[in-house]
């Protein structure tokens, strides 16, 4: 659990501070704390749970709240599936897994797959990242409708915060691989996609097309080694 917390240091400083303001919007909305607590333990999707702010208080159907959530959080379903042999070795923790999986889980799971050569330890590190990360998120979110109550925020500009994580996990991840056509390919297909698809449907294209390639770029890779 050390190894977990230490990677899962980026995730806690982000994650407190933008549950916080989840947690100040709620409150401001009209909904306590324990509103928070519960949304953050069943859906755990930091983007859709602040849209869902609006949802609870204009009072939309279950219907149109459960495609929204299915829509903005389709890309988590690729997240899972590259690392769902990994998953399947956890056995009862698989479902977890699942759940738990976010973008700060996947960018620190991908680190840890370049770094543990242990498949005990990796699978452990994975695991406790996870439910670290989940408990930093519910903490930060009671405590904004804690705080919420008590001290009025400013909250323009405390969403940065997460822009800055993925940054710094993208440049730690470039140094550490020596290929980057990956990454390269991941920047150009997604700025492609957001020219033609708008900013509000490119990711899910963006992650379809460059899942394709890649895949497609290991089983020539792996047709080429078979044949040498």
């Amino acid at each position: 659990m050390k190894h977990a917390f230490i990677k899962s240091i980026p995730i806690l400083c982000s994650y407190v501070f933008v549950s916080m303001a989840y947690g100040i919007m709620m409150e401001e909305a009209g909904f306590h704390w324990y509103y928070s607590l519960l949304i953050s333990l069943t859906v755990y999707t930091g983007a859709f749970q602040f849209v869902l702010i609006t949802f609870l208080s204009s009072g939309a159907s279950i219907l149109t709240i459960a495609l929204t959530a299915l829509l903005m959080n389709s890309r988590q379903t690729f997240y899972s599936l590259t690392f769902i042999e990994e998953f399947k070795k956890m056995g009862k923790r698989l479902p977890y897994m699942i759940h738990t999986m976010t973008d700060e889980t996947y960018a620190v799971n991908l680190t840890l797959e370049a770094e543990c050569q242990d498949e005990k330890k990796k699978e452990d590190s994975m695991f406790g990242v996870a439910f670290l990360s989940r408990c930093y998120w519910m903490f930060g979110a009671v405590l904004g409708g804690v705080l919420g109550q008590l001290i009025p925020f400013e909250l323009e500009g405390i969403d940065f915060c997460m822009t800055a994580l993925f940054v710094i996990i993208f440049i730690d991840q470039w140094e550490k691989r020596e290929n980057h056509f990956p990454a390269l390919l991941g920047i150009i297909v997604a700025l492609i996609s957001l020219y033609l698809f708008g900013s509000q449907r490119f990711m899910l294209v963006a992650l379809m097309i460059v899942s394709g390639i890649l895949l497609l770029v290991r089983e020539e890779n792996g047709k080429e080694v078979h044949c040498e």
